[in-house]
């Protein structure tokens, strides 16, 4: 995919000046972050990472895409651009390297953030065309495989005004009273079914531990969608890992004497994933008959799915998941995930790693059926305390004076998703992707973006076009690890097919062409 050129760009081409890249941030005075000197603004200079070291400040860079043509520099315009230019100047370059030239097919690291707003002149107050692009035609979009060769934090023309996304994130608000309702009768139906499980063989250590959006402050439209885990705690087993996966395991216990009662769930010396998730489900359906001051019904099973849902007053879906929870090292596989020490310090990634991990009953896909007694590694808690401690000052979001556009980029990607999701229910094309392959995606825009300043509030349309970016980046190479489990693909051939990525891959570039009207009028 060739970046486009707005016609700024074009008018610098024909009048042969050029002047350095700059940031929108430094033009009007950029903040300092707080773990930086005053004496190097970090705005006005491009980090190190896949695209090689950070060039001089004033330097001329040439890009080489595909093609080999050079893409002509972008020339601000005014006083405002001059002094950008004398500021950038004046910064010093970053000590980091390039460290990641051996990661394959992993999509590009994002780049220091957005070039000067002279270049884009839809970000001035230019109003686009009333006319709709075409939708996307069979052969509108690359083939799969083929990187993107847009640079992640480059400014595009596309980028779409911010004043729309924050009309759609108002849209998007819960309201404080909504989310008491909904949650009040929530925590009743849960609490009815945690008091009667702690009554059950092999079920009695269980307790509640609250996952999913709603928990994470993520959630979008309306409260209605909850995720609950209830964890038991599984001490002295042993993990065989299926298939070379990284990501599924079948669970023995290192002695099993004839006390544990859990011996019940036990297929051939391993701990059966089926027959405890069908005992989970057994009872779970037994209780919600007790439950007499609320509505609540269960839904059919879903295939491979490790959740018992609920419908709670006919308007309210609980995902109910069982997750095995282990307080030992995390398994060999995770070594070389959760890579957060440019983002969050190595020091907070070493106290994450310390927590315990869970396995709940996830079936492995093993040809066209599941092999139905593996567990599936989780690390949603994990997840959750990312969200809620996401910057890299510690204070991020904290208060007034340093804020970031982190959450409400997920926001408007998960949004994206759903109603395309809705909009081609029909046709069954989008039915393997889920908000978690937005937000794994977007957790590694963030490490590849770490600074505050990366994800400032006012530059919130270039913010989200460099997630919709990196995610088709992601579509396009069939390519997206796990955030926890590197060699584990969520976008491999055996578990979402090419056409159904194709599929969506040209939704996405339409809605982006078009200024999203799945969003709708604003």
């Amino acid at each position: 995919m060739q970046p486009r050129q707005g016609k700024a760009t074009r008018r610098a081409s024909e009048a042969g000046a050029t002047v350095p890249e700059v940031s929108a941030r430094s033009a009007r005075g950029a903040r300092t972050d707080c773990n930086e000197s005053p004496a190097a603004p970090e705005a006005a200079l491009p980090e190190a990472g896949k695209f090689g070291p950070a060039r001089k400040s004033g330097s001329r860079q040439k890009k080489s895409p595909p093609d080999t043509q050079e893409r002509s520099p972008v020339r601000a315009t005014g006083a405002r651009a001059k002094k950008a230019t004398q500021r950038a100047q004046d910064a010093r370059p970053s000590d980091s390297t390039s460290a990641a030239g051996a990661e394959g097919l992993e999509p590009p690291a994002a780049r220091e953030p957005a070039l000067s707003r002279a270049g884009s002149r839809r970000q001035r107050g230019a109003r686009c065309s009333p006319k709709p692009r075409p939708p996307p035609g069979p052969g509108d979009v690359p083939s799969p495989g083929l990187p993107v060769s847009v640079p992640i934090l480059e400014q595009r023309d596309a980028a779409p005004g911010a004043k729309k996304l924050r009309a759609v994130l108002e849209k998007l608000k819960l309201s404080h009273q909504d989310i008491s309702k909904a949650a009040k009768v929530v925590n009743g139906v849960v609490g009815h079914l945690v008091h009667r499980l702690k009554c059950e063989s092999g079920f009695g250590g269980i307790e509640r531990l609250h996952t999913g959006s709603y928990y994470e402050h993520v959630k979008i439209s309306a409260p209605n969608e909850f995720d609950v885990m209830f964890k038991l705690e599984v001490p002295r087993i042993q993990l065989e890992e299926y298939s070379d996966t990284g990501a599924y395991y079948f669970v023995k216990f290192k002695r099993n004497p004839k006390e544990n009662p859990l011996s019940q769930f036990l297929e051939d010396e391993i701990l059966s994933a089926s027959k405890m998730l069908s005992k989970f489900r057994k009872i779970i359906k037994e209780e919600i008959n007790n439950i007499k001051d609320t509505d609540v019904i269960m839904k059919r099973k879903r295939q491979g799915s490790p959740a018992v849902t609920l419908l709670i007053n006919k308007e309210i879906s609980v995902d109910i998941t069982l997750a095995l929870e282990l307080k030992t090292s995390w398994p060999t596989s995770t070594q070389d995930g959760l890579p957060v020490k440019n983002w969050l310090s190595a020091k907070v990634r070493q106290q994450l790693r310390l927590k315990p991990f869970y396995l709940v009953p996830k079936h492995a896909k093993e040809g066209k059926g599941f092999q139905e007694e593996t567990w599936r590694l989780s690390f949603s808690h994990i997840e959750k305390e990312i969200l809620s401690n996401h910057g890299k000052c510690k204070t991020c979001c904290e208060n007034k004076e340093t804020k970031c556009c982190r959450k409400n980029c997920l926001k408007l990607m998960k949004y994206l998703l759903e109603q395309l999701k809705e909009k081609f229910k029909d046709k069954k094309h989008l039915d393997k992707f889920s908000s978690y392959h937005v937000k794994t995606a977007f957790f590694h825009l963030c490490a590849d973006n770490p600074q505050d300043s990366q994800w400032d509030p006012k530059d919130l349309g270039l913010c989200f076009d460099n997630c919709v970016t990196y995610f088709l980046q992601c579509l396009r190479t069939e390519k997206l690890k796990n955030f926890f489990i590197p060699g584990f693909n969520l976008f491999s051939s055996n578990l979402i097919d090419t056409s159904s990525k194709e599929f969506l891959s040209k939704q996405i570039e339409y809605e982006r062409n078009n200024e999203f009207p799945v969003f709708g009028e604003f």
